[in-house]
């Protein structure tokens, strides 16, 4: 079953097997908020983000209740295909901008 396997959802990858045990519910579910993650439906009234003011927390938004844990649009992005379809570890290194250095300034004298 490749990733272009209809039967999967849109935002689904084909996962290999380790990557598919544990993970939580295939379904949609109701997290913590009254909100419904993985039915592809992103303006909900429950959402923080409809009922969002400068006294909101942002850290409510925060955490694997709001993640699907097989139906995510970055499950798409090759870095993640690579990885739970083909089990090739992403790249580590330093965070850098092609022209800019991140790290300016941060050094002691």
């Amino acid at each position: 079953m490749g990733s272009d396997d209809p039967e999967l959802d849109p935002y689904e990858i084909n996962f290999l097997p380790q990557f598919r045990v544990g993970r939580g519910p295939r379904g949609p579910f109701v997290n913590s908020s009254g909100v419904v993650i993985g039915d592809h439906m992103y303006e909900s009234p429950q959402s923080p983000l409809s009922r969002w003011t400068e006294e909101t927390d942002p850290a409510v938004m925060a955490g694997e209740q709001w993640v699907h844990p097989f139906k995510d649009i970055g499950f798409l992005r090759s870095e993640n295909r690579d990885y739970f379809e083909k089990g090739v570890a992403p790249q580590s290194g330093v965070f850098m901008h092609p022209d800019k250095d991140a790290a300016y300034g941060t050094e002691e004298e």
